[in-house]
């Protein structure tokens, strides 16, 4: 009993500390220790009792809309496994593994123009991606860099401050707006959404070649993920609500980096609304956890499928 006092103490020390450090803007995190309780807990608990029953690296998929909370969820997690269980837990996102901004530059003029914009599956070095999580489950382990990605200089970082992964975790948690997104049928990509796929992609060329990432390249590396959960949002419509919030966020961290305005906001997550849409749709009963996030950005209820 004392030593699960004792956990107990701990884990809520250390996530209280990181909650605290990602309050921006007097925009506190409400139910803190509920959320702990009701949310944390258990996925933690979940995910450790997967990992003992093979002791093997797990991949742990987590995905959501822009602005969702993956990232402070999975920073959470990581904190709950090391300190509860004494995992050792590698955290990294998908968007660290988009393309250079030259080789978009290439991929734009070669097939389309939009695919200068980073986000969409066709986007990312899906071969580096694939690698990096293969030998993150391989017996014989190796010390390998996973790349980083300046957001506020739309390009990949310079190797010198890429990850280095020098022990062998016991689980990964791999986030990413579209992690674990499955392709349309080819009649569904007809009608067009919004604005962009209007005027920007008349001949359905951008958003065919992304369905078709999706179905091939993309399939393969989610088919590596062990488990994954989903962080629901109400609806498309709060994304670009969520994601100004985060462009706050990222703007006192960048140190006088370009962020993006609301207007730039508006266009970016265009991109991005057709498979969030779908994802809301069809993804909540494919998944190990569904998250439900309520309109004032707070996790709902939680179903372990």
């Amino acid at each position: 009993m004392k030593e699960k006092i004792y956990d107990f103490s701990k884990v809520k020390e250390k996530y209280l500390k990181f909650i605290q450090s990602q309050e921006v803007l007097g925009e506190p995190f409400r139910d803190k220790l509920k959320q702990l309780n009701n949310f944390y807990l258990p996925i933690s608990e979940m995910i450790n009792k997967n990992y003992l029953k093979t002791k093997k690296t797990r991949i742990i998929g987590l995905a959501g809309g822009q602005g969702s909370g993956k990232s402070t969820i999975s920073q959470i997690l990581k904190i709950i496994l090391k300190t509860k269980f004494n995992l050792e837990v590698v955290v990294f996102s998908i968007d660290d593994f988009y393309k250079t901004l030259k080789d978009r530059k290439k991929m734009s003029k070669k097939i389309n123009r939009l695919f200068l914009t980073r986000g969409v599956p066709g986007n990312h070095d899906s071969k580096k991606l694939y690698e990096c999580l293969k030998n993150l489950k391989k017996k014989s382990f190796r010390n390998f860099f996973i790349p980083r990605f300046d957001k506020s200089l739309d390009d990949r970082c310079l190797k010198k401050k890429w990850s280095k992964i020098i022990k062998k975790p016991n689980i990964v948690i791999f986030e990413g707006w579209c992690v674990g997104a499955k392709p349309q049928k080819n009649a569904d990509l007809i009608k067009p959404i919004n604005k962009l796929e209007i005027l920007e992609d008349k001949k359905l060329i951008w958003r065919k070649k992304v369905n078709q990432e999706l179905k091939y390249n993309y399939r393969k590396i989610f088919h590596l993920i062990d488990d994954l959960i989903f962080l629901k949002v109400p609806s498309f419509n709060h994304v670009y609500r969520w994601r100004l919030l985060k462009e706050k966020k990222l703007k006192q961290i960048s140190k006088g980096k370009k962020i993006m305005n609301p207007k730039e906001i508006n266009r970016f997550i265009m991109f991005y609304e057709r498979i969030t849409r779908n994802m809301i749709k069809t993804l909540g009963s494919q998944v190990k956890i569904l998250i439900n996030i309520d309109a004032k950005h707070r996790l709902k209820s939680i179903k372990f499928n």
